[in-house]
């Protein structure tokens, strides 16, 4: 289980260049994004964790490519190189501004029921980001409504919720909402290496 974590802790942990983790990522690992950014900090505020998106690594054995799938606002869902999202963060030349966390589930799911997941949210690419969905969150919490909004569109939890849902894999969340937080203190999910 990863336990929650506060920033200063995962400042603490220790960074591996990510050429040296690379060829040691799997289809199916998550990445965890703690981001120095305005709209990262209104997630973790909302959320009370340090964690603001989260996503899933694509391994194309082929290409030799690892990618992310993830929900990024005003984009949707995508694939993106790893490489890219951490040393050219929204083509601005720049590194992400943050820390990042590479976690893995502790026992590793079959192929067959992996790849039931990674097609849905492959199927799923283009669908847009649910850019209202924070401020939906936000009054779900300060007036206590559990009522969540069926559509189309995603959050960045959301998409990883049912990439493993399809999979088998059912994270547990509060009847609001599905944060990345949630899915970082799953028993299953254990952290492994801090790359950024």
């Amino acid at each position: 289980m990863a336990l929650p974590v506060t920033k200063q802790e995962i400042k603490q942990m220790p960074v591996i260049p990510y050429q040296k983790i690379r060829e040691h990522l799997k289809t199916g690992d998550i990445v965890f994004c703690s981001g120095s950014y305005t709209f990262s900090g209104v997630i973790q505020k909302l959320t009370k964790s340090v964690w603001s998106h989260v996503a899933v690594v694509y391994k194309d054995e082929e290409l030799g490519r690892i990618m992310m799938l993830e929900a990024e606002p005003y984009v949707g869902i995508r694939l993106i190189p790893l490489s890219t999202y951490l040393q050219d963060y929204k083509g601005k030349r720049r590194s992400y501004k943050g820390q990042i966390v590479i976690a893995r589930l502790q026992e590793p799911l079959p192929k067959e029921q992996l790849n039931r997941g990674l097609s849905f949210g492959l199927d799923a690419l283009t669908r847009p980001y649910d850019n209202y969905e924070i401020f939906r969150i936000m009054t779900r919490i300060l007036f206590r409504v559990t009522k969540r909004e069926r559509n189309r569109s995603y959050i960045c939890s959301e998409l990883v919720r049912d990439v493993f849902a399809k999979s088998g894999v059912v994270i547990q969340y509060s009847d609001t909402y599905i944060s990345p937080n949630h899915i970082w203190i799953d028993e299953r999910v254990s952290g492994k290496y801090r790359v950024l």
